[in-house]
């Protein structure tokens, strides 16, 4: 695995291309994201906006060249629902060239750290059950499988599942 320098830091509106390239990655390579077509950046504003770093923040990798190749975002789990307000979910996606230097366990530290300041007590991620590289990211941070759901994603006539892996804090 290679290291790339850079840091980690909120995400801002300026950052949002930036974000759905990367997650428009993500859709076009199938199983990484339950996602069929790409974002559109202007459909995406209002998701930044109710990521604010009090609560809910989006934390992107810059690198030294000032170029964001990777975003981690915690989110509501059942917003509104009080008794799960100390749970968020975890989505993070890195840059396709830039994958396997690091990034992604970078952020991954980096917000669970901001998670226990944010006094959350449990975090989860949802992975399609095909995606075998973000099951062992999630596992080697020691992440669990907590539950399975079965044939619930259909990419155009191909069937998978939902792997729900949490961590308690």
């Amino acid at each position: 695995m290679n290291s790339i320098d850079g840091n980690i830091r909120l995400a801002h509106v300026h950052d949002l291309e930036s974000i759905v390239s990367i997650y428009n990655y993500a859709v076009a390579s199938g199983f990484e994201t339950a996602d069929l077509q790409p974002w559109a950046v202007s459909e995406k504003i209002s998701w930044l906006e109710e990521h604010n770093a009090a609560e809910y923040p989006i934390f992107v990798f810059e690198t030294t060249s000032r170029q964001v190749v990777g975003w981690i975002s915690l989110s509501p789990y059942r917003k509104g629902r009080l008794a799960l307000r100390h749970t968020a979910e975890v989505s993070y996606y890195i840059h396709p060239d830039y994958k396997r230097m690091g990034i992604g366990t970078r952020l991954m530290q980096h917000t669970l750290t901001q998670a226990i300041a944010l006094d959350f007590q449990t975090l989860f991620a949802i992975v399609i059950d095909q995606n075998r590289k973000s099951i062992a990211f999630l596992e080697r941070l020691g992440f669990s499988r907590w539950g399975h759901l079965p044939l619930v994603v259909d990419y155009y006539g191909i069937r998978c599942g939902h792997y729900y892996y949490g961590l308690h804090l």
